[in-house]
């Protein structure tokens, strides 16, 4: 039988999930980007256990993030017959994501003044 460490949140992590949860983030995807930010690459089965997540949120989780183009993926071919493991990291250093959040915050605000004021100059 094999021996792998698996990473698991310490508070600190917990904080910085919940933290881009309130940013509008949702919680799997926070919890998965947390992971990944303090790996350098892992498989979805090391994602499942260290983010107490089930494997059809961590495939949820990575569709969003793949789709922002946050993070890549690199497929291992194992000894066993079986099907390849998928490999994720991300592909932008953390606080790039965070200054990509940010941008995207400051647009939807700006947004959403933007048609307070036509409501206004309406009235």
């Amino acid at each position: 039988m094999r021996s792998k460490n698996v990473l698991y949140f310490t508070q600190k992590e917990e904080d910085l999930a919940e933290l881009l949860r309130q940013t509008g983030l949702k919680r799997n995807v926070a919890r998965v980007l947390v992971y990944l930010a303090n790996s350098p690459e892992a498989s979805s089965r090391d994602i499942e256990r260290g983010t107490d997540l089930r494997q059809p949120e961590v495939s949820i989780a990575m569709g969003v993030l793949l789709a922002r183009g946050w993070i890549s993926t690199r497929e291992i071919r194992t000894e066993n017959k079986g099907r390849p493991v998928k490999k994720y990291l991300l592909s932008r250093p953390f606080l790039e994501i965070i200054d990509s959040i940010e941008t995207g915050k400051v647009t939807e605000l700006d947004h959403q003044l933007s048609l307070i004021r036509s409501i206004r100059d309406l009235f």
